[in-house]
């Protein structure tokens, strides 16, 4: 069985934030990747490595994924021990989906997550806010 991870990416205005900051920083990884450090290592390891992606709340919307390609240990400078989610280095824009706030990241069900946007389209069409919350309330996108 394949699981995803939910994460809010704080500070985030659009997708395009995520990949400049990503690029400002990919000399600090590996070729190809970047990497997420988050305090809690997933207990359902082997179910986010089977295929599983990391998706981006960005201002309270799923707006897009990276596939999770491992995870590592890493310490902080303040000595505690985290987990590195090593993703890869390609951000795909899904479609959007409305997200309320929660704190570190969930698990997200493979039939819960947005479908990937085709590569031609930058963004997804924006509805009014009324109107994309109500879609949500009742499960639709």
């Amino acid at each position: 069985m394949t699981l995803n991870i939910l994460k809010l990416s704080v500070g985030t205005e659009s997708v395009d934030d995520l990949t400049q900051w990503h690029r400002a920083h990919a000399h600090v990884w590996a070729p190809g990747t970047t990497e997420h450090v988050t305090r809690m290592w997933p207990k359902r390891e082997d179910e986010i490595l089977n295929g599983g992606s990391l998706y981006w709340v960005i201002k309270g919307v799923i707006q897009a994924r990276q596939r999770l390609l491992g995870l590592a240990e890493r310490r902080g400078q303040d000595g505690i021990l985290r987990c590195a989610l090593v993703l890869d280095a390609e951000v795909i824009r899904t479609e959007n989906a409305l997200r309320r706030p929660f704190q570190g990241w969930r698990y997200l069900d493979p039939a819960e997550s947005p479908r990937d946007l085709p590569k031609t389209r930058a963004q997804d069409d924006t509805l009014p806010p009324a109107l994309a919350a109500a879609l949500a309330e009742i499960g639709l996108r």
